[in-house]
């Protein structure tokens, strides 16, 4: 099935542009948007599959719950995940309610996971301990 995009006033359809952007070698953006080679992939979701991520298939995504003493820690915690985010311009999909926050990693442009996710959620979990 393929949605369709708007691209300089012209339908196109998005796998085919989402395909484009995860094969091609775009100069801004860094080798890291590339898809996990096998061994890659199998290594990264264990080692985090070990630290309580949960992998969700149909979404080609992972997915962790924390939890914190209180809010305040909730949203610190938010903030150092939010400031290397912009640093590496990946973004989480994440929920927050009281002092709970939800994580959801996958790569948007290519509907992947991808070494940025792997990187991120590393990143994630030594946030979560500070």
């Amino acid at each position: 099935m393929c949605s369709f995009r708007f691209m300089n006033g012209l339908a196109v359809c998005s796998r085919t542009v989402t395909q484009a952007l995860c094969t091609r070698n775009l100069t801004k953006m860094t080798s890291e948007v590339y898809h996990l080679n096998p061994e890659e992939r199998t290594k990264g979701l264990q080692d985090l599959q070990a630290l309580g991520w949960i992998e969700i298939p149909a979404r080609d995504a992972i997915y962790k719950e924390y939890k914190f003493k209180s809010f305040n820690q909730a949203f610190g915690f938010m903030t150092r995940v939010a400031m290397q985010s912009e640093k590496m311009n990946h973004h989480p999909e994440w929920f927050n309610v009281y002092n709970k926050v939800q994580i959801t990693l996958t790569t948007h442009d290519c509907g992947k996971l991808t070494k940025k996710d792997l990187k991120l959620a590393m990143f994630i979990e030594k946030a979560a301990k500070e």
